[in-house]
């Protein structure tokens, strides 16, 4: 046992008991709906370059702050505070000193905030802000985007910090309506710019090195198929080394060795998930280096001295580490930390630039995010404070990952949340499936919706059905034309597998969802209209013809020919909910934000037109002033409870919990 390790347990052995005994605690009661919809005290922290401050974003009712802290007693130094609607989305340490961050504009609490283009600047004191050093405001508010962009407003975002430069960092930018991006380096005080590289390829985003040069590019044009371009530094020419065209794949970058001599690749298989690969910058050669069985690559991290990469994660039901470097400090580090909390999983959120000081989030099913100070010269591990507080993991249920094999043979994941304090046998279940669909996935760890469905009785499926991320490309595009047919069916077969199991009452079935998975629910009961007792709706689409002609994704080439190819252009009506509304036989509700882009409310209007003309029991709720979801947290109490209320008529449940009365607002 290395030293290190041993220092650490001892470090914790007073906290470890303590945990236990919290767990042994006898049960308490469940958490309100308020408590389980209230915001994070806490959205990113991460460490100052010399340890001394800690900046967090906070998540309020209408915007979200940036706030930083002097480490040593927590105290405010310096905060900015955002007009409503607006929100820190990311930041960046440039020096001890100065801070960097970029701003979006929130659209519903179910998407994440669009970002401005914009870049701003604020000192740990809390001066030094104003307007935007770069972006559309910038040039209105009387700045100048000066050097090589005088005169010209660009929509910009933060390449890398650059080591060793503790004024500049490296931006992209593009001017409003062109699809091809440029590198710039920027004062991180003045907002001066000068110009770095040109992108080879639309659409494109970049990759640096260990010393800050920009050797990757890839993006797409509107046929929607990733070109990857590598150089070997400053000042070369860009090489195309894959083009999706051809090859059917995608090569990602993830980052370098210590001594820039191998890159590390994520290269989608032909069959199974992705893969690392090393890429020989000498030869251009790769070769495998690292993969699992069953899933994609989650996230990687790097070294904060030498900015090599030293680990991998992988989403594998729960996630694991795979360490590419085991023999770096800060693998060691991490295998440490992770051994003597092995009721969460942890990882950094940043370093100090000397790698002393490390600043650690760990999180579960039941544990929304807690952060420690990481002492590396001392091997002392310190808690900070918790995302939800007012949580306890012994209120929380358990999920489970789990995995069944679909009608045709095909393996289907997914997670399983089952009322604390029951067998888990002959329980009401919502199937929910997510939204996208193809890309996003369901992954382990804490969320409000399951956690709130769980403690009112009810066990929550929910399916990584195939055109899900994570699984590999062939997965994904098994799910491509298939709105209603095989991906549709996967979510019938997990329906099935949990009434076999024991698991689902057969008479007390509910599938609910968002988005895609608000169409998935539709048309599940279009499908299958036995096999649920009602369907629940949210920000949904209903109508596939109307997505031709609605909606923020048809607007651009490459979201049509998007649709084209992963929705296709025939027999629309026989997988549209709408055209399909004499088959539904169940009690159905409908909900919808009035300003929603992605999924207009048009789809809801339609769908509850249909089911009304036809007599079938169906209630909708429009959202004034919302989007993609709701964010007023008025709304989104609204919504849960109206959800609560209408699962208790119909599959039972607990109606009322701590403070709310689930049936008061239907």
């Amino acid at each position: 046992m290395s030293r290190l390790f041993s220092r650490l347990l001892q470090g914790l052995l007073i906290g470890s008991l303590w945990l236990g005994a919290a767990v042994a605690a006898p049960p308490v009661a469940a958490p309100s709906v308020e408590d389980f919809l209230r915001r994070d005290s806490f959205g990113l922290l991460r460490l100052s370059p010399d340890g001394e401050h800690i900046a967090a974003t906070v998540p309020l009712e209408d915007r979200t702050s940036l706030v930083i802290f002097r480490r040593s007693d927590m105290s405010r130094t310096g905060h900015v505070t955002l007009p409503a609607k607006s929100h820190v989305i990311d930041f960046y340490w440039v020096n001890p000193e100065r801070i960097l961050f970029t701003i979006g504009q929130s659209d519903g609490g179910l998407e994440a905030p669009r970002p401005t283009g914009e870049i701003y600047g604020v000192n740990v004191d809390g001066s030094g802000q104003g307007a935007p050093l770069i972006g559309f405001r910038s040039r209105q508010r009387g700045g100048v985007d000066s050097g090589s962009t005088a005169g010209r407003v660009l929509f910009a975002s933060i390449i890398d910090t650059l080591p060793g430069d503790e004024n500049r960092v490296l931006i992209a930018t593009a001017a409003p309506g062109s699809p091809y991006t440029d590198v710039m380096r920027m004062d991180a005080r003045t907002g001066r710019t000068s110009k770095v590289a040109s992108a080879p390829v639309r659409r494109a985003s970049f990759d640096t090195d260990t010393r800050g040069q920009v050797r990757f590019a890839a993006g797409s044009g509107s046929d929607n198929r990733v070109q990857t371009y590598y150089r070997d530094g400053d000042g070369s020419p860009w090489v195309l080394i894959n083009d999706e065209a051809e090859t059917q794949r995608i090569i990602t970058p993830l980052g370098f060795s210590a001594d820039g001599k191998t890159a590390y690749l994520q290269v989608e298989e032909e069959n199974g998930p992705d893969a690392i690969y090393a890429f020989d910058t000498a030869t251009r050669g790769m070769r495998k280096l690292l993969a699992d069985d069953d899933v994609n690559p989650y996230s990687s991290f790097a070294s904060p001295t030498d900015r090599s990469l030293y680990a991998v994660m992988f989403m594998d039901g729960k996630p694991r580490f795979e360490y590419l470097d085991p023999e770096s400090p800060f693998a060691q580090a991490h295998r440490a930390i992770q051994a003597a909390l092995p009721e969460q999983v942890v990882y950094p959120t940043s370093w100090t630039q000397d790698g002393r000081y490390g600043l650690f989030v760990g999180f579960s099913d039941r544990v929304p995010g807690d952060f420690y100070l990481f002492d590396r010269e001392a091997g002392k591990l310190q808690y900070m404070v918790s995302r939800a507080s007012w949580l306890k993991p012994e209120q929380l249920a358990e999920t489970r990952p789990v995995r069944f094999t679909a009608r045709d043979g095909l393996e289907i994941h997914g997670y399983l949340t089952l009322p604390p304090g029951t067998d888990g046998r002959n329980l009401p279940l919502v199937i929910n499936p997510h939204g996208g669909p193809f890309g996003p996935f369901d992954t382990w760890g804490y969320e409000p919706e399951r956690q709130l469905l769980a403690s009112r009785g009810y066990a929550v499926f929910q399916v990584n059905f195939r055109g899900s991320g994570n699984y590999g490309r062939a997965f994904l595009r098994k799910g491509f034309r298939q709105w209603g047919g095989t991906m549709q069916d996967d979510l019938t077969d997990a329906t099935q597998w949990a009434i076999a199991q024991g698991i689902a009452d057969p008479r007390r079935i509910c599938i609910y969802g968002a988005s895609y998975g608000g169409y998935a629910a539709l048309m599940g009961v279009v499908k299958e209209p036995t096999l649920y007792q009602c369907a629940i709706g949210n920000v949904g689409v209903y109508d596939m013809p109307l997505m031709f002609n609605a909606g923020d994704v048809p607007e651009s080439r490459a979201g049509e020919n998007y649709l084209r190819e992963a929705l296709g252009t025939t027999d629309l009506e026989s997988v549209s909910p709408t055209r399909q509304a004499a088959r539904i036989q169940v009690p159905v509700y409908l909900m919808a934000g009035r300003e929603d882009m992605r999924a207009p409310p048009k789809h809801t209007e339609l769908m509850y037109e249909a089911l009304k003309a036809l007599g079938k029991p169906v209630e909708m709720k429009i959202y004034a002033g919302e989007g993609h979801g709701n964010y007023l947290q008025a709304n989104r109490i609204d919504f849960a409870n109206r959800v609560l209320g209408f699962l208790a008529e119909h599959i039972g449940g607990t109606v009322t919990v701590g403070r709310t009365e689930a049936t008061e607002a239907r």
